[in-house]
């Protein structure tokens, strides 16, 4: 398949969430952003990622509206910050989410951290209601450990869709895979490319020099292949068309085995409230 080939149709999908979609974090300039997530859905994209916290969420909703593509045919989702996660203002600040958006409706909402203001059983109760209603499609988590998300499985009515945590080959996140694996959730990457840091990776750079690509198709295509869904951020039409292209990339098994066995860890996101 060449680049040229690529619809959104070929997009592999987890469960209906497109396995690579456009992140927006630090993507604040309004403008920059809301053609940056312009581009995207014209070229292919159909998963959008934002939060609360990114302070970009009416951008992101003019980018959808200034797309040709209908508001159905996008995997929309968003995240509720840790300071808006008692009951009553889960439910006030995702009305206010929506209404930035310009939409009546999330396909994912995901708790941010489990941090400051969480409390599995308020919170949780909050993103049930959404769910029943029919406000969120689907009810996420991110940056989770296996034991909140066990904790959080005991509260929740509804299934656990994804957890969305920082994942690269300098950061594989093997338990949380696994995790994943045994219990239904999918894992979404976000900085997938570490940053950046993947462009300083020997072992990418040579996957990338043989098959002609980038170390950032690189490195999607190695989270693709451990079925996991990526968001990486771009904002130049540049950036995002080169993510697009990594769907072509099919790596083999040496290359495989290759990148798995890296064994530096370089966590690009620790802030002091992190769970770990």
């Amino acid at each position: 398949m060449t680049s040229t080939e690529l619809t959104p149709e070929s997009v592999p999908r987890a469960h209906g969430m497109p396995m690579l979609g456009l992140g927006t974090w630090e993507n604040e300039d309004p403008n920059q952003c809301a053609d940056s997530v312009r581009t995207a859905l014209e070229m292919g994209y159909r998963h959008i990622d934002t939060a609360q916290a990114y302070g970009n969420e009416g951008a992101v909703g003019d980018g959808i509206a200034a797309a040709d593509v209908d508001r159905d045919e996008i995997f929309l989702a968003t995240k509720v910050w840790i300071s808006n996660l008692d009951y009553e203002d889960v439910l006030e600040t995702t009305q206010e989410s929506l209404d930035r958006l310009g939409t009546d409706y999330l396909d994912l909402l995901y708790v941010h951290w489990p941090s400051r203001t969480y409390e599995p059983g308020s919170t949780l109760e909050a993103f049930d209601e959404l769910y029943e209603e029919g406000t969120i499609r689907n009810i996420g988590v991110s940056n989770f450990e296996p034991r909140h998300i066990d904790e959080a499985r005991e509260h929740l009515d509804a299934p656990i869709f994804a957890n969305q945590v920082e994942t690269h080959p300098m950061l594989q996140q093997r338990e949380l895979r696994e995790y994943g694996r045994e219990h239904d959730i999918e894992i979404v990457a976000y900085s997938p490319l570490a940053r950046g840091d993947v462009f300083e990776i020997d072992v990418l750079s040579e996957i990338a020099e043989k098959h002609g690509v980038s170390e950032a198709q690189v490195s999607l295509a190695w989270l693709r292949e451990n079925d996991v869904t990526a968001i990486p951020k771009a904002t130049s039409e540049a950036h995002i068309q080169d993510n697009w292209e990594s769907l072509t990339l099919e790596l083999d098994e040496a290359d495989l085995r290759q990148i798995d066995s890296i064994d530096r860890t370089r966590r690009k996101v620790d802030p002091g409230f992190a769970p770990w």
